[in-house]
């Protein structure tokens, strides 16, 4: 990457840059490869962040099953992690997981159901096997007491789990349906796809391990026993490693990266197997060095970009996220390693621009808990407006959760220390309320970058990006209007 003019003297952030277009001879956005470059080589360089409002199974899955990655929590217990991590490697590839109900389930119950996942309907099964569906429109009029069994349709379309997505989308068409069923051999329910799923499922390739199962991560903090947290993780068959602080240049984490980094090469030649480690957030040259040299493959980028953090506003600490990025990945680079950039993205062009200045891999956390797939309960305003919950990882609420087996005293000693937002409402997107939706706007967008830069390949893109500086009034002059002036 570089600069239009001259190098600018003081820290920029994504609002404050543009990208320029070069000579290209990249003619179709398809031609354009995502794989990320921080060393997991995911089909897709996206991240769902370590935020108990985001990332859960849901989120690990569809994230996965897309090309990227969801890192669950370091808050959820051990064993809690394990069981979602073994549902996600049991998890369809392809075919997306069905909200499932039983023929005696309430209406009512049955559409909070599903609300949980974007397909949009629920599948009525009765040990294991599909005998209908519910869709919302049929249950809508339906008396909440009222039981599944009363309002589903039985006009259904199976097929087998081998099934190209392509005649998926054939069958649906042809029959004028939205859905259709994977049934295994057994005759047993497997997933589900749509119409809109089975286009995605030739635009995306699935995240997947050596075994072929979906990909997912963990987050471990740098308190308490780190090494039983970090083989805990390993043992559960997590295929990275987030040590993660909001401070991460400190050295209660060079101690912690130290310890993972001897249960994981303990694992790797047990079992042959090498899990990464991410570590951060670090802002400088310096600490991304350091948290290398101690033993991170990958490191977390970004102090107070976050929209649920406070700590910019409360403490004066922090960077502007685009130079942060800017200066660590070059150090990585220096050092054969990545960074993520983590916090801060709000529209598809930051993720480009993160991407232009050196990131492997963005990481996502406001943004998508606002969606079908985030692990909060779909909650509406006033005026009907559909909404989930977020709220930061270092705020009193999640204090709170993390010191759960501490003292009640200590407890509420430690959530006076709050730095982010206990509480704010996340509006899902009418025109896009999945987390799907967002990555097909977010590498459509990325994509078109990179054509316009004349890059292949994310490697491509960051080498030839060209950016300049703009003032407040370019970065608006920029923004669509959606109604006449």
């Amino acid at each position: 990457m570089r600069f239009l003019n001259e190098r600018p003297t003081k820290d920029l952030t994504y609002s404050d840059v543009f990208m320029v277009p070069n000579r290209s001879d990249v003619a179709s956005r398809l031609d354009v490869d995502l794989t990320s470059t921080d060393g997991l080589a995911t089909p897709l360089p996206l991240v769902a962040a370590n935020m108990t409002a985001v990332s859960g199974r849901r989120m690990a899955e569809t994230m996965a099953r897309r090309g990227g990655l969801a890192i669950f929590p370091q808050d959820i217990p051990a064993d809690v992690v394990a069981h979602s991590i073994g549902e996600v490697k049991q998890a369809h590839p392809v075919f997306d997981t069905a909200v499932t109900v039983s023929p005696d389930t309430t209406v009512g119950e049955t559409i909070s159901l599903i609300a949980k996942r974007a397909h949009g309907v629920a599948v009525v099964t009765t040990s294991g096997r599909a005998i209908g569906l519910v869709h919302p429109q049929d249950a809508a009029m339906a008396d909440r007491f009222a039981q599944a069994r009363d309002v589903m349709t039985s006009d259904i379309i199976t097929v087998s789990d081998d099934t190209a997505p392509k005649q998926v989308f054939d069958s649906l068409s042809e029959r004028h349906q939205k859905v259709a069923l994977a049934i295994g051999e057994d005759g047993l329910l497997i997933g589900i796809m749509t119409s809109k799923g089975a286009l995605r499922s030739a635009l995306y390739s699935p995240a997947l391990d050596e075994q072929g199962r979906l990909r997912t991560g963990v987050a471990v903090g740098i308190n308490g026993d780190v090494a039983a947290k970090v083989r805990a993780a390993l043992d559960a068959h997590a295929d990275v490693l987030v040590i993660d602080t909001a401070h991460g240049h400190q050295e209660k984490m060079i101690a912690a990266l130290g310890l993972a980094r001897g249960e994981r090469d303990a694992f790797a030649a047990r079992t042959g197997h090498q899990v990464l480690i991410v570590a951060g957030n670090v802002v400088t040259a310096e600490g991304t060095r350091d948290l290398i040299a101690a033993g991170a493959d990958i490191v977390k980028v970004g102090v107070g970009p976050g929209a649920m953090c406070t700590t910019r506003m409360q403490t004066g600490v922090g960077r502007p996220q685009f130079s942060a990025i800017l200066e660590c990945a070059a150090a990585a680079r220096e050092l054969g390693r990545a960074v993520w950039a983590d916090g801060g993205v709000r529209h598809p062009r930051d993720v480009a621009l993160a991407l232009a200045a050196g990131a492997g891999s963005v990481m996502i956390g406001s943004w998508f808990a606002g969606t079908h797939e985030s692990t909060g309960d779909q909650l509406f305003d006033h005026e009907g407006r559909a909404y989930k919950e977020s709220f930061g990882m270092a705020s009193a609420r999640a204090v709170r959760q993390r010191t759960r087996e501490q003292s009640a005293f200590d407890r509420a000693r430690a959530a006076l220390f709050e730095e982010g937002i206990s509480s704010s409402r996340m509006y899902l997107d009418p025109a896009r309320p999945g987390v799907e939706d967002l990555l097909d706007w977010i590498t459509s967008g990325v994509r078109s970058s990179a054509t316009y830069a004349g890059a292949r390949t994310l490697a491509e893109f960051t080498e030839r990006a060209v950016i300049g500086v703009q003032s407040g009034s370019g970065f608006e002059e920029g923004r669509p209007v959606k109604a006449s002036w």
